[in-house]
């Protein structure tokens, strides 16, 4: 997880406000003006504030930033922090989950969304600890968002280890190791397969038992896994999606000036544009797929179809 090591907490710049961009926040209704006017008010040198260095951009501190402003000032001083955008979004949140005014539920719901998204390697507690939620609203929040879906044989813990989401395949590679190791100690093994040092140990402990080293609810687990795959491939192809029905609305939809000048109506525009494709473009997008990740994306659509359905339902709700 991006920590304070990636922003520089011994060089402090002064820079031009005019050359920072507005910060990516996890804020979903932006700033709050009232904490701003209270900054703006306090006679006291406020904390640097925290820019990614490579765009430029706030990730912590637009209040403080907007404060500056509102006295008149024309630099701010700032703490650089270097990684990818999608770091310092996670840092950022951290951030505003340890100090200054607090996220909302609704914030820390829509981060720890934007994060399964762009580090789906990261385990819910992980996630939970970066976004003040609980590993079981993080798990959730995995499930509705499809994201389970993505290939990622393995995930990083709240301690920096990588552990394998199949725990039965670490637990045969333990086996493989103990049988051409004998007198590996617990923490190689358990290194070397991706498993805890107490898995390792009870690997060992079956194996002298002659148990099998991989326990019946992992098997079952593993053997539901496989049928759920096989039944996806196997499922005949549905027709191309209708589309006659979906593309004519979008013509007006698209003259709109309550959709076309607003940040949220033009991306909503965007999505409906690129599901709104002729039956030969999918057909293309159906052949362009390997045969080996039929079964995935296939779940990834039935997902976004989902959630689709969810949206209209959640519009005639608002519409009656």
């Amino acid at each position: 997880m991006p920590s304070e090591s990636g922003a520089d907490r011994c060089l402090t710049a002064v820079v031009p406000l005019d050359a920072l961009l507005p910060a990516d926040s996890p804020r979903v209704a932006g700033e709050d003006p009232r904490h701003v006017h209270a900054l703006a008010q306090l006679d006291v040198r406020l904390p640097p504030i925290i820019v990614h260095r490579s765009t430029m951009r706030v990730v912590d501190g637009m209040h403080r930033l907007r404060a500056a402003r509102l006295r008149g000032d024309d630099r701010i001083a700032v703490r650089f922090f270097e990684g990818s955008e999608a770091d310092a979004f996670v840092y950022g949140v951290r951030l505003n989950t340890l100090q200054g005014l607090p996220l909302s539920p609704a914030d820390r719901t829509a981060a720890a969304e934007r994060i399964i998204g762009t580090h789906p390697q990261w385990s819910d507690r992980l996630i939970a600890s970066a976004t003040g939620l609980a590993a079981s609203t993080v798990a959730s929040l995995r499930r509705r968002s499809g994201a389970g879906a993505v290939q990622v044989n393995a995930r990083t813990g709240r301690d920096g280890r990588v552990r394998p989401l199949n725990a039965a395949e670490g637990r045969r590679r333990a086996v493989a190791l103990i049988t051409a190791k004998p007198h590996a100690s617990l923490r190689e093994i358990a290194d070397v397969a991706g498993i805890a040092v107490g898995t390792a140990r009870d690997v060992r402990q079956r194996l002298r038992l002659g148990e099998d080293p991989v326990p019946k609810k992992l098997r079952e687990a593993e053997s539901r896994t496989a049928d759920s795959s096989m039944t996806l491939r196997t499922t005949p192809a549905a027709s191309a999606p209708a589309t006659t029905g979906g593309q004519q609305p979008l013509p007006n939809l698209r003259r709109d000036p309550s959709l076309r000048f607003t940040e949220g109506g033009r991306a909503l525009l965007q999505l409906l544009s690129a599901h709104a494709m002729g039956g030969e473009r999918w057909q293309r997008l159906v052949e362009s797929v390997p045969a080996h990740r039929t079964a995935m994306v296939a779940q990834a659509a039935r997902n976004c179809a989902e959630a689709w359905q969810r949206f209209a339902l959640e519009l005639e709700r608002k519409g009656a």
